[in-house]
């Protein structure tokens, strides 16, 4: 395998200017890199800037500013940033931070950064646009990240030269502005090796390293910014940062990943186990000693033939959610589809949704019969509006199909010379091809040689492939379109309604991965308070990268159910009844559900991803929305306090780059 080359960061001229000089007001750092005050416990700051701000939303107003700190604590280093507590007079602070537009509580408790060890970074993307401030994204090693921080006082230099002087660094060879910060070869990456990937780089998860017990020496949380001490409660969370676009390390092969993680059922274990696991002794090992510990006081419920079983499956922690809790908090029973009638009675004379609600509540508790599925899911997907007309939407049809048709003629008269010269069409062509030949092969509408609807899906998705020509095609698309031709039978419109849905769904193939780590971080967070005893499972056996349901997410259960179950779940999931992110909840009622086998078996990474995707046309769908929603309904607003903003398939926060930005200018 083609190793991926490494430069040290002494060849870059932003580095030497700042080795030569002092850092600007705000920093606290000298030439040689020792730095200017201490706090209490220990701690030695080595870098301080103020007027840090992340943007929550895309309205500057609204940004939350802080301060960044680089610390020492022994020989561990750490990375903090901290919040500024808010005037409450709405003046000016003494620091000049505006205080127009208050951030709420939980907005500053979701992005503070108490203690970050720096050993959890893998890497650092600096971004410094010409016409914008300059920002860095920071990757975990878990494959989560933070969400950027904008330096509006500058200090991305210095900041950089500092974390240089205390840690390894390398320049990716794919991207000048990554930063690779210490060890990349993780588990995972060797997992994606044994797939034959090619310069696999993996920003995932990699086995546990020894890290510093904080809680000797934990950093002062009592110190006070603007005159006010710092809220102790406030806990480090990551945040999938989906608001700048970055290069990942892995972009050229990013899409080979998406499909590999969609196909993988089987894992060369012999190779890899010993990076999850320790090896079993007579005794117990230092984990069953530590669940015991954690779980001491719970035994399991034996029988006669449990007792025959192997004595080293350990107790497994009681479900906080049991005792018959989650049905007293369901709702209505599962109905029939909504019916022709039923969807009359809910238009007026023009043709008007007299109460979308009401008919979303409807849908999420029958799904819609097939009948009317093509009327009701152009609704549903947002390519008509609830309010329009019978008059207004034949007009749209019309209007819409003449677009349809200008865009597919850019790609249809290219020539073969031109084509010769065209490398990303060429290549995006090609990978649709191979594609379209094997979706949904086994469903009648599009079985059997030269299947013309198998030629008009691929057609749709090389227009879109120009509509959006910055993201383009991934593979995982054409299971998402498949299902819509299937039901609207018309080319155009299967194509607005796929715009539509891809509107939500498109950041689920960003080249970064940025939509999916969202989601996966979300999920991380529900499973912690929806089943704390499985969630520390998880983090013990350094699987809380939940990449395991990587393809629940990716493309929304579609391999795991029937192709007609697909449909229904999609437009239950279409409704935003409850939530934009009941898929989310799905994955927990899943795993909830087999909890017991997962702790009581002591799966690790490869044994737990081999046993989700064996889980495909086991699962009962109903069951499972059911529980979803209870398990909405108990985890309330502190579920959807665990979703970062903008988080698919919740419309994305959009940009002064738009949606899918490309490379920024660096200077």
């Amino acid at each position: 395998m083609h190793e991926t080359e490494q430069h040290d960061l002494s060849d870059d001229s932003d580095y030497a200017a700042a080795s030569r000089h002092h850092a600007p007001g705000g920093i606290m750092r000298t030439d040689s890199g020792k730095s200017t005050a201490s706090e209490a416990g220990g701690s030695e700051v080595l870098y301080l800037k103020d007027n840090v701000a992340i943007h929550p939303t895309q309205y500057a107003s609204e940004r939350i500013s802080g301060r960044l700190r680089l610390y020492k604590q022994g020989s561990s280093l750490f990375l903090s940033w901290i919040p500024y507590k808010p005037s409450t007079d709405g003046a000016v602070d003494s620091l000049g931070h505006g205080s127009s537009s208050i951030p709420v509580e939980k907005d500053r408790n979701l992005y503070t950064i108490k203690s970050l060890p720096v050993s959890d970074v893998h890497s650092i993307r600096r971004h410094t646009p010409a016409l914008s401030w300059p920002y860095i994204i920071v990757v975990l090693s878990s494959g989560l990240a933070y969400p950027p921080f904008y330096f509006y006082n500058g200090g991305v230099r210095e900041f950089l030269a500092t974390l240089k002087q205390h840690v390894f660094i390398v320049r990716s060879a794919d991207d000048s502005n990554v930063f690779l910060v210490n060890d990349f070869q993780d588990p995972l990456q060797r997992t994606l090796s044994s797939l034959e990937l090619p310069r696999v780089v993996s920003v995932a998860n990699r086995a546990s390293r020894h890290r510093s017990d904080l809680s000797s020496s934990s950093f002062d949380d009592s110190e006070r910014l603007n005159g006010a001490p710092y809220d102790e409660t406030a806990s480090t969370s990551e945040y999938s940062a989906r608001q700048k676009k970055f290069h990942d390390p892995a972009r050229d092969i990013s899409i080979q990943v998406l499909e590999k993680f969609s196909l993988v059922t089987k894992f060369a274990r012999e190779t890899t186990s010993h990076l999850f696991r320790e090896s079993h002794n007579d005794g117990l090992n230092a984990y069953e000693k530590k669940q015991q510990t954690d779980y001491g006081s719970l035994k399991p419920i034996s029988t006669s033939d449990d007792k025959k079983k192997d004595s080293n499956v350990i107790p497994v922690a009681a479900d906080p959610l049991e005792f018959e809790k989650l049905p007293l908090v369901w709702g209505k029973q599962r109905m029939h589809p909504l019916c022709l009638e039923e969807w009359a009675a809910f238009l007026d004379s023009e043709g008007r949704i007299l109460d979308s609600k009401a008919l979303r509540e409807r849908i999420f508790y029958g799904g819609v019969d097939q009948n009317i599925r093509k009327e009701v899911w152009k609704f549903l997907l947002g390519y008509h509006e609830y309010d329009s007309t019978y008059a207004e939407r034949e007009y749209l049809t019309s209007v819409k199909k003449s677009e349809y048709e200008v865009i597919k003629s850019q790609w249809q008269s290219i020539s073969a010379v031109q084509a010769k010269r065209f490398t990303k069409f060429r290549e995006r062509k090609g990978l649709i091809d191979k594609d379209v030949v094997r979706t949904d092969r086994s469903v009648a509408y599009y079985e059997g040689d030269d299947n013309p609807n198998v030629t008009i899906l691929r057609d749709i998705l090389l227009t879109y492939s120009f509509y959006n020509f910055d993201l383009g095609y991934c593979q995982g698309m054409s299971d998402f379109l498949s299902p819509i031709l299937y039901v609207m039978k018309d080319e155009a419109e299967s194509f607005w309604c796929f715009v539509a849905l891809m509107e939500r769904l498109g950041p689920n193939f960003n080249r970064d991965q940025s939509g999916m780590h969202s989601q996966l971080f979300a999920l991380s967070k529900l499973v912690e308070i929806l089943d704390s005893p499985l969630h520390n499972y998880f983090k013990q056996t350094d699987c809380l990268n939940y990449f395991f349901c990587f393809r629940w997410i990716l493309i929304q259960f579609k391999r795991e159910f029937e192709y007609d179950q697909v449909m229904h779940l999609w437009e239950v999931l279409w409704t935003h009844y409850l939530s934009e992110h009941l898929h989310l909840y799905m994955c927990v009622a899943i795993l909830k559900s087999h909890r017991k086998k997962i702790m009581g078996e002591q799966m690790d990474f490869d044994t737990l991803l081999k046993f989700i995707n064996e889980l495909s046309g086991n699962i009962d769908l109903d069951w499972t929305i059911r529980e979803a929603e209870a398990l909405c309904i108990c985890a309330g607003e502190n579920g959807a306090a665990c979703i970062p903003p903008g988080t698919p398939p919740s419309l994305p926060i959009e940009t002064d780059m738009g949606l899918y930005p490309q490379e920024d200018e660096v200077l």
